[in-house]
Formats: structure tokens, C-alpha cells, sequence
């Protein structure tokens, strides 16, 4: 239903611009830009969400379109500019993921702006025309998004933050099955939200949402294990008792807050308690009596859900742009204080390493759309535009994935010039019976070409774009012949770059970021056993940036792993996201004991005891360090 809801509105949209523009308004190059902007935008813009929250984004992205649009034209008096351009511009575009969900899912469009426009001949008396074009396909694309067989929005990541947090109070006052607790956990998994929702932007908003996602999973994860209300009891009862009743007011406020749009609930009473815990600890295990093992064990975990718990309301208070307490050094909010600019020049420094995916993706695309036009420009091939656009679309992170899709999309082509150049020399010049076929062609190519993949989707794009240009300028049967050529051309361009830059994408590159991740893990241990250990330690916070930043480039390599074909079937796949649960569990691990937690040697653990557990941690050190080597060691 929402492939053909989909299918529609970019029909109704693009013939509403192009018959509007060629036989209303006699303006045949505005006509072609009409119908291919709503393209652009509409099924090579694989954003997501609802009607109105699509056009939101093509009303957004149109400004850049223009300019793309302006640009293109102006570089077209040269092949050599042309190619700068693009170069630079397919970087730029191609790293837009860093921006988001929104942002990555319009950049193929885009790239489609400046690719229509660069092409000879050098015009820039259709400027005019042309952005007139542009801006129509786009409004019209919009307007059919927003009004045009509307859908039901799904539950916003906030609503289900409130759901998951409801459970949350409810599970520490009574019991609530794990399956339950587990399955509002999963709902706030980003793979589980629809991309439209996701909060994995560079602004403060969206690292808070984030941050308070994944806390609520580690809390609702936690209260798996916590026993009924009936089975609690433990001679410190009462201390554990006020610090669970602590979480479960804090949950039920936040989750109100969430759903009315009101202020995040303070955690002062939280904190209160969990010093209460503190103290509680130091009386139960001050000489000469001995640690009861089974408390300190409730209370740990007791202060393990009140860690969690802490964390989500802080980072919603940040969300709703409340003024937060100033982080320290290596704080896990460190960009509570930062401005807007600050963060986005945070995450595009961060991912402007060959170590990140979505650098080499960038890299890639824009290599393979430089020597696309530099080939289309030199050796003058008729409608060379469809040689970028065959690298645009037919790209894949992996050469094999490449390889199949460009394999499918020469089938295909083949399939739909036969069918195109038959049409073409049976009806010769009669535009009128071409723009009868149009809409009924382009409907068939929005609906099937997702439907039944990407053969499918080339042939039928070959015989819809051969009713286009036999409408626009006179055409025989070599048009699609030529097609099929620059689809070729540009197939082979695009296998080729992605032979030499990367090829094996996220498989080789995975072993390769969570490796360093099992390092940046280990290095943490040795400072946090001083924390644990030492009388009198140093009073700045442990290096929890340089972890954070390999964590986030371990999870966007993870991201494209998931969505590359497996390429090792034969061998049992490592279990990659149990290395990030690890991640996180190091990190908010040493975050608790800065904030929650009191050193052992407060405890009045003999002396041994503590030479003891810091040569514990270290061998962990040594042996994360072995992981991390067998990782990179093991062949991609």
C-alpha cells in the first residue's frame, strides 16, 4: 500500500509539472526539469515517513536544489569545471549522512540537480526556465505528499520513550514479565524506528533523545532481572527500597513529561537517595564487621537502574533545551553546553577519517561521478547524463552488491531498449498518443520498479524516459540505444571505482572500528582501577571522549554492515552488536562510579583485596587487547 501510495503522488506530480510546463506554458526545458525534480525527490530520495513529514523535507531541500540547479548551469561552459564541480559537490552530498536520516535519504536527489544541469549545452539564457522547473516539480511533489492520500503517522521516538518509560515504573512496583520489558526495549532500537524518527543528528536534541533511547534500554534490560516486590527482602531493605521507589516517580514523571510537551522532572530526589545507598554501604562494611556480599550485590544492582534511570532524565532535560548542569572533562554530556554549530563541526570532524563509512562512501561517489562526467564530456555522448545517473543509482558499498545491481539494471535496460526502440519506430512522431502513455507508464515504473527490483525498474524507466524525450524533441529508435549505452558506460565506471576504493565496505572496515572500540574499551580499565583502588585519586573525570567517538564510528560501520549482502555464510558471523553492548557497558560503567558509586578502598577491603582487583581489571585490559588483535588478524 505505500509503495503505491508512493507511486501515485510522484506520478500525479511529475505529469501535473511536465504536461502544465511542455503544452500549457510551451516551455519544454522547464517541462523536463518539473518531471525530473519531482524524480529526484520523490523515488531517488529513499526518505521516509508521513506525507506531511516528507513534503517538510522537499520544501527544505528545495533552496539547495536551486542552487544546484544555478550552479550546474553556470559550470557546464566546461568539461574540466564541470568535473571540479562534481567532484566536490558528489563529496559533499555523498557525505550527508553525517547530517542524519533526513539529510542522507535526500542527497541522491540532489546530486541529481547539479548532474541534469551540468550537462552541454552551456545555456545560461534557460536559467529562468530551468529553476522555474525545478521549483514547480518540487511544490507539486510536496503537495501530493502532504494532501494526497494521506497516512497515519507512527508513534514518534518521544511516544514510545513514554511508553517504554511507563513500563519502566510499573516493572519496579510490581511485577512485569521480561518479555514485555524486552519487547519495549526493542521498540527503541533505531532499526525499529522509522528513519524519519531517528534521532541520530548532530544537534543537541537528537544526541539527547539518543542517549536517553539507549539509558531506558539499559534500564528496562536491568529490571529483567530484579526480583518481584516479594523477594526484595535483604537487611538493607529500606535503603534499596526508597531508591527503586525514587526510580519508579522519576519514570512515571519523565514518561507524563514526554507525552504533555512539560519540563523533564528533576533528578535531585534520585540523587539523594542513591548518597543514601552510599553511606548505607560504608556503615555495612566498616571494620570489623564483614561485606555481606548479597547486599553489596542488590545494592550495586539497586544503583545500577538508578545510574540508568539518572541518565534518562538528564539527557531529556537537555532535549527540551534546559539549561544543564556544566559536564566535566570526558562527561557522557559533553554536548549538553555546545551550540548547534559547534556540534555539527564536532561530528563532521569526527567522521573525516578514512576509519569512517560514511567518509569512504563519499569518496566514492564522488570519484565515480567526476570520472563519469570527465567520460560523458570527453568523448560527447548524446544524453551523458544518464552515465551519472547509472553511477548514482547502480552504486553499492560493496563491489559485489555493485556487480549484482549492475548486472540486473544491463538486463533490464536491454529488455526496456528493445521494448522503447519498438515503440518508437511504430509510432514514429505522434506526441500525442506518447503523452497518453505517459502517466500509465510512469505509474507502472514507480510501482513495480520498487516492487520487483531493479531489472525491472531500468526497463521500465528506459520506455518512460523514451515517452518523455519524443514529446520534448524529435527521437527515433537510437534513443534508446543510446541509453543503454550511457547505462553501460556509467555501470562500468561505477564497478570500477568501487573495486579500487574500499570494496569489501562495511565487512572489512566492521573488523577494523571494533577493534580500535575493544581498545578505547581497554584503555578505560587501568584509570578506572586507580578510581576503585587508590585512597586519594585524582579529581578529573576518566577519558570517556575518545571511547565515544570509536563507539560512534563502530556504530555506523555496524549500520552498513546489517544492509550489505553476507558475505561469509560459510562461517559463523561474529556477533558484532555484543561488542557495542560492551561498549556501552564500559562506558556507563565508569560514568556510574564517578557519580553513583564510592571507592572499595572506602569500603575497608584489606590491602591485598585491592592489589587483587586491580590485577583483575588489568588482565581484562590485556585481554580486550588480544581480542582486539585476533579482530583485525582474522581475514575481512
Amino acid at each position: 500500500m505505500a509503495v503505491l501510495r508512493r507511486a501515485v503522488q510522484t506520478t500525479v506530480a511529475a505529469s501535473t509539472g511536465f504536461y502544465l510546463c511542455l503544452y500549457g506554458l510551451d516551455q519544454p526545458v522547464a517541462a523536463l526539469y518539473s518531471l525530473f525534480a519531482a524524480i529526484a525527490l520523490g523515488p531517488l530520495s529513499p526518505f521516509a515517513g508521513t506525507g506531511r513529514q516528507r513534503a517538510a523535507v522537499v520544501l527544505r531541500a528545495l533552496p539547495f536544489g536551486l542552487v544546484l540547479v544555478a550552479i550546474g548551469t553556470a559550470l557546464a561552459a566546461s568539461t574540466w569545471a564541470a568535473v571540479a564541480g562534481m567532484l566536490v559537490l558528489g563529496f559533499l552530498l555523498g557525505f550527508a549522512p553525517v547530517g542524519g536520516p533526513r539529510s542522507a535519504g535526500v542527497a541522491p536527489g540532489l546530486q541529481l540537480f547539479y548532474i541534469l544541469a551540468c550537462f552541454p549545452p552551456y545555456a545560461p539564457q534557460t536559467l529562468p526556465a530551468r529553476l522555474a522547473g525545478a521549483a514547480l516539480g518540487a511544490l507539486l511533489l510536496a503537495a501530493a505528499d502532504a494532501f494526497l492520500f494521506p497516512e497515519a503517522p507512527a508513534p514518534s521516538y518521544r511516544a514510545r520513550l513514554a511508553d517504554a518509560l511507563e513500563t519502566a515504573a510499573e516493572a519496579v512496583t510490581s511485577h512485569v514479565p521480561g518479555e514485555r520489558l524486552r519487547e519495549q526495549g526493542a521498540r527503541l532500537r533505531l532499526s525499529k524506528v522509522p528513519q524519519s524518527d531517528r534521532p541520530t543528528g548532530p544537534g543537541r536534541e537528537d544526541r539527547a533523545l539518543g542517549q536517553a533511547g539507549s539509558a531506558t534500554r539499559r534500564l528496562l534490560e536491568g529490571l529483567t532481572y530484579l526480583p518481584p516486590p516479594a523477594d526484595r527482602a535483604a537487611p538493607d531493605s529500606s535503603a534499596c527500597a526508597a531508591l527503586l521507589a525514587r526510580i519508579a516517580e522519576l519514570c512515571a514523571s519523565a514518561a507524563t513529561a514526554l507525552r504533555s510537551g512539560g519540563k523533564a522532572p528533576s533528578a535531585a530526589p534520585l540523587e539523594a537517595a542513591a548518597e543514601h545507598i552510599q553511606a548505607e554501604r560504608i556503615r555495612l562494611t566498616a571494620p570489623p564487621r564483614r561485606p555481606d556480599i548479597a547486599v553489596l550485590r542488590q545494592q550495586s544492582a539497586a544503583l545500577d537502574l538508578a545510574t540508568a534511570a539518572w541518565v534518562t532524565v538528564i539527557a531529556l532535560g537537555i532535549a527540551e533545551r534546559r539549561a544543564p548542569r556544566p559536564p566535566a572533562a570526558g562527561d557522557v554530556f559533553w554536548y549538553a553546553t555546545l551550540s548547534a554549530p559547534e556540534l555539527w563541526a564536532r561530528r563532521i570532524e569526527a567522521n573525516l577519517t578514512r576509519r569512517s563509512v560514511w567518509f569512504q562512501n563519499a569518496v566514492r561517489v564522488a570519484l565515480g561521478l567526476a570520472v563519469a562526467r570527465l567520460v560523458a564530456g570527453t568523448l560527447d555522448l548524446a544524453h551523458g547524463f544518464w552515465v551519472l545517473l547509472a553511477v548514482l543509482t547502480l552504486g553499492r558499498t560493496t563491489v559485489g552488491a555493485t556487480w549484482g545491481a549492475v548486472r540486473q539494471a544491463v538486463i533490464g535496460n536491454l529488455a526496456g531498449a528493445v521494448a522503447a526502440g519498438a515503440l518508437l519506430l511504430t509510432l514514429g512522431q505522434r506526441s500525442e498518443v506518447y503523452a497518453a502513455l505517459l502517466v500509465p507508464a510512469m505509474l507502472l515504473a514507480f510501482l513495480l520498479g520498487p516492487l520487483l527490483g531493479i531489472a525491472y525498474a531500468q526497463g521500465l524507466f528506459t520506455c518512460l524516459v523514451a515517452l518523455v524525450f519524443a514529446q520534448v524533441s524529435p527521437v527515433n529508435w537510437q534513443l534508446s540505444a543510446v541509453r543503454l549505452l550511457d547505462v553501460v558506460t556509467g555501470s562500468v565506471i561505477g564497478l570500477l571505482c568501487g573495486l579500487l576504493a574500499w570494496p569489501a565496505g562495511g565487512h572489512r572496515e566492521i573488523r577494523r572500528t571494533m577493534a580500535d572500540l575493544l581498545r578505547e574499551c581497554g584503555a578505560l580499565l587501568p584509570p578506572t582501577a586507580d578510581l576503585l583502588t587508590d585512597p586519594a585519586p585524582p579529581r578529573s573525570s576518566l577519558p570517556t571522549l575518545p571511547l565515544l567517538h570509536r563507539l560512534r564510528l563502530a556504530e555506523a560501520a555496524y549500520a552498513q554492515y546489517r544492509n550489505e549482502p553476507r558475505a561469509d555464510q560459510e562461517h559463523a558471523p561474529a556477533d558484532w552488536h555484543a561488542v557495542l553492548i560492551v561498549a556501552h557497558q564500559v562506558l556507563m560503567g565508569t560514568h556510574r562510579l564517578q557519580r553513583f558509586d564510592l571507592r572499595m578502598c572506602e569500603c575497608g577491603l584489606a590491602e591485598p583485596v585491592l592489589v587483587d582487583l586491580d590485577d583483575w581489571l588489568t588482565g581484562i585490559d590485556r585481554q580486550l587487547e588480544r581480542i582486539a588483535a585476533s579482530v583485525t588478524a582474522r581475514p575481512g
